[in-house]
């Protein structure tokens, strides 16, 4: 489960909106030390946040920090979805226009022709999907944020 820590912003029956701090993937890289990302996430000048809509069934509050999680193979099989579907639709198109010895031109343009109704597929899924309990970040847990008790 790949786990999220944010703070709660609304609350809604069965689910709650979760305010996260978007972080750029400088601080894994190799060259975070000599590079103008890594400087400038360090200075949270590129800070932004998110607002995500994650399934609870615990007792929160708005200003609550808890946790949020997404399950690895759902995250997985997303970015598949939204990268390499529509690049393997453009090389299929475009080989399939190579294969009936058309123009160069309309090899290109089948290939951003595939490319296009893959994005289209991709959005209609997504919109399916969006509905989805089993495709919904969920909250895991809420920290604690007052005092430990007297």
């Amino acid at each position: 489960m790949i786990e999220e820590t944010g703070r709660v912003v609304a609350v809604e029956a069965g689910a709650v909106w979760v305010e996260t701090r978007r972080r750029s993937a400088c601080s894994g890289c190799a060259a975070n030390a000599g590079c103008g990302h890594g400087l400038m996430d360090r200075l949270g000048v590129s800070e932004r946040r998110g607002h995500v809509r994650a399934l609870c069934d615990l007792q929160v509050a708005i200003g609550d920090t808890v946790v949020i999680g997404v399950r690895e193979e759902l995250l997985l099989r997303a970015s598949l979805l939204v990268y390499l579907r529509p690049l393997l639709a453009f090389f299929a198109f475009a080989l399939m226009a190579y294969c009936l010895s058309l123009s160069e031109p309309l090899i290109i343009l089948s290939g951003l022709g595939g490319f296009a109704l893959a994005l289209i597929t991709v959005r209609m899924r997504s919109r399916r999907m969006a509905n989805d309990p089993a495709s919904q970040p969920v909250v895991l847990r809420a920290l604690l944020t007052g005092p430990a008790g007297p």
